[in-house]
């Protein structure tokens, strides 16, 4: 009678353990009755932990996060496939651009306005200039953009390194004012048709869903702008330091040597400076592309907060404002040397005229003949 009991025992803990070792393995298991899960509670527990923690536990849970992975990094792929990546450079080669003969020269090129802006024009490029045949317009890659501005930015769109002489030799041909050193600036578009918003940011890059005319145009007036601002900059970090070198002067010396045409000089390269970035540039001109549709305010927003246009607008701001403060000292400082130098002659010929004056009395006096 007790090796009965015992066997029973054995058999109902081996039988508990197989259900435990099936609960491990199985994600729904198998309903016990009360009495045998009573046992496998009661009776079994530091079994039921010798079998967990020695048996290798299969996991299910992993197979479906590796397949929920795989599927991701296959979206991810196949985003990657459709996407396409545009190069832009962004040049200031000049200070002023005849748009009117630049447009009548290559009017066969010429995008039609979609705005009353006056500053730029759009030119677009079936195939290379530079290869023969014509590239299938089907094909947005293979377009070649070109944004000329009045003020001496030109902003390419998907031209290579090689293509580039090419294209700003079309511009030089009706600039003025061209700069000893050009300045470049390098961006990129990546078209992803896949894309859920209209636009995403990067570093150095802005993914949209679809490239259009409009946003070459968006996206080219802000990289101009840009291009134009940083040499504005220079020009006027140029004045700062000619400043503080007479200001370091006159700490040594307690005077400074600098002409009046000099001075003036000055004063009109600030002011011109200043002008020529809120009126050319247009750095406060409202865009009507922007101003119709979201999507493309969406994307001049972002560029401006990018390449930071108020923030280095007021930084220019404030040099002009330190350039104007020397001027003035300065320029009161001339007039004081004139008023000076008027004041002396002044005593001059009023000493000559006291001289004159006593010579005749003298001369009266003693009856000298004349």
């Amino acid at each position: 009678m007790g090796r009965w009991r015992a066997s029973l025992v054995i058999s109902r803990i081996i039988y508990a353990s197989k259900s435990t070792f099936n609960l491990n393995y199985n994600s729904n298991p198998p309903l016990r009755s009360p009495y045998f899960s009573s046992i496998s509670e009661n009776r079994n527990q530091f079994l039921n932990l010798r079998l967990f923690s020695a048996l290798p536990f299969p996991a299910p849970y992993y197979t479906e996060d590796i397949d929920f992975n795989q599927s991701q990094i296959g979206e991810e792929v196949s985003k990657n496939e459709d996407e396409v990546k545009i190069p832009v450079k962004a040049f200031f080669l000049c200070t002023s651009v005849d748009l009117k003969n630049l447009q009548a020269e290559n009017s066969r090129y010429v995008i039609p306005a979609t705005s009353r802006s006056s500053n730029s024009i759009a030119l677009r490029f079936w195939d290379s200039p530079l290869q023969s045949g014509r590239a299938s317009e089907e094909n947005a890659s293979c377009y070649r953009y070109m944004v000329i501005f009045q003020y001496g930015s030109v902003v390419l769109f998907n031209v290579e390194d090689h293509e580039v002489d090419f294209f700003l030799q079309t511009v030089r041909r009706r600039a003025s004012g061209l700069l000893p050193e050009m300045r470049k600036d390098d961006y990129a578009i990546k078209e992803r048709p896949l894309l859920v918003e209209d636009m995403q940011g990067g570093p150095d890059y802005i993914v949209l869903k679809n490239l259009d005319v409009d946003s070459i145009r968006i996206i080219g007036s802000v990289l101009g702008q840009s291009i134009a601002l940083d040499y504005f900059v220079s020009q006027v970090d140029g004045m700062v330091e000619e400043f503080a070198k007479i200001n370091r002067g006159m700490e040594k010396t307690g005077t400074f040597t600098m002409h009046r045409k000099k001075l003036f000089q000055l004063v009109g390269k600030a002011n011109s400076n200043l002008a020529d970035v809120i009126l050319k540039v247009g750095l406060f001109e409202r865009s009507e592309i922007a101003w119709r549709d979201a999507k493309y305010a969406q994307i001049l927003d972002y560029l401006r907060e990018e390449y930071e246009i108020t923030q280095r607008f007021g930084n220019l701001d404030f040099k002009l404002k330190f350039v104007e403060h020397n001027i003035h000292f300065l320029q009161e400082v001339l007039q004081n040397r004139k008023s000076d130098l008027l004041e002396w002659c002044i005593i001059v010929l009023l000493s000559i005229e006291n001289v004159i004056s006593i010579y005749e009395i003298v001369r009266d006096s003693i009856g000298m003949p004349m």
